[in-house]
This record gives structure tokens, C-alpha cells and sequence, in this order.
């Protein structure tokens, strides 16, 4: 299987890869980048908190030049997974404080067990989501570590080779 494509500033910076000139002006002229507006503007579908959030997110992801204008929806589908999995959460934290006491009926113990099952397979569904999401945008650990581009090694410069012959002329 193939290796994904990295980037041509990656493989620079890396410095592993030997190309000419005009095979670098090629892979700049083919790659992709991400356009940046100024303002990138939540979609309308999004509540007033989560488009709060989105803008967070939207700032950060905008200032390490990964992200991009069509990439608002990717954002956004985050931010509601997320919103949905913290509604998920305290759903499930009221359904374990509503446990019902030792002494009632099977019924109701059957009835606890089912909306806390429920509960739980709801709010795993929306981690799955959140935690995908989330790692598409390089929100994970593991995914930022996959995105960070190597700082490139300032250059010596260049030793002029006879520089050593011109001092020797000059001092002697």
C-alpha cells in the first residue's frame, strides 16, 4: 500500500528527499492550500454557544494555516457531535441518580436498566462521532502529531574555499 503524499515544505524541512528545482516548482504548482478568509463564519444551523465554540476552534486550527474555508462544515459537525456528547453525558448522570431502591419491583429495576443501557449506547455513539471529528481536525493528540511540520535547520552559509588562501595572502 502506498504512503500518503506528504506536503513539499514537509519533505524539505525534513530534508530525507532529494529533488531539483523544477520538480519542487511542480509539486508547489499541484498541491492544495487551504484558503483562509479573514472571517470565517459559523453556519447558520449552529446554536449560539456552539458558534461560540466553532470560532474557538475556527481561530486556532486558522492560525496554524491548516484550515481552510470549506472546511467550516468539518468544524462545525465537530462542534455539534461535541455539544450533543456533553448533552449525552448529564443524560446519563440523571439517569444513574434515578436509581431506584432495592426493595421495588422487578419492573422497575428492568426499566432502570434499560435507560441507563440506552443511555450508555447513545452516548458512546456520540463519542465515536465527536472523537472522528475531532481527529480529522487534528484535535487529538495522535492527530496533531501526524500534522506538525518539522522546523527547517537554518542553512551555514556557504564556506567560500578560498578564503583560507586570501587570509594567508594577506597576513604574510
Amino acid at each position: 500500500m502506498a504512503r500518503p503524499r506528504e506536503p513539499i515544505e514537509l519533505i524539505q524541512a525534513k530534508g530525507r528527499k532529494h529533488l531539483t528545482k523544477q520538480e519542487i516548482a511542480e509539486r508547489h504548482q499541484t498541491e492544495i492550500a487551504p484558503v483562509c478568509p479573514d472571517a470565517l463564519l459559523p453556519p447558520r444551523y449552529l446554536t449560539a454557544a456552539q458558534k461560540k465554540r466553532f470560532l474557538a476552534i475556527a481561530e486556532q486550527l486558522a492560525a496554524l494555516g491548516i484550515l481552510g474555508e470549506t472546511d467550516t462544515d468539518a468544524v462545525a459537525r465537530y462542534v455539534t457531535a461535541e455539544s450533543l456528547y456533553e448533552d449525552a453525558v448529564r443524560t446519563l448522570r440523571a439517569a444513574v441518580r434515578k436509581k431506584p431502591p432495592p426493595d421495588s419491583g422487578f419492573e422497575e429495576q428492568a426499566l432502570y436498566i434499560k435507560a441507563l443501557d440506552t443511555a450508555q449506547r447513545t452516548q458512546d455513539r456520540l463519542f465515536r462521532q465527536a472523537q472522528s471529528a475531532a481527529r480529522e481536525l487534528g484535535l487529538t493528540i495522535s492527530a496533531r502529531c501526524k500534522i506538525v511540520i518539522p522546523q527547517k535547520q537554518p542553512e551555514a552559509p556557504a564556506e567560500n574555499k578560498f578564503a583560507k588562501f586570501l587570509q594567508k595572502r594577506d597576513a604574510g
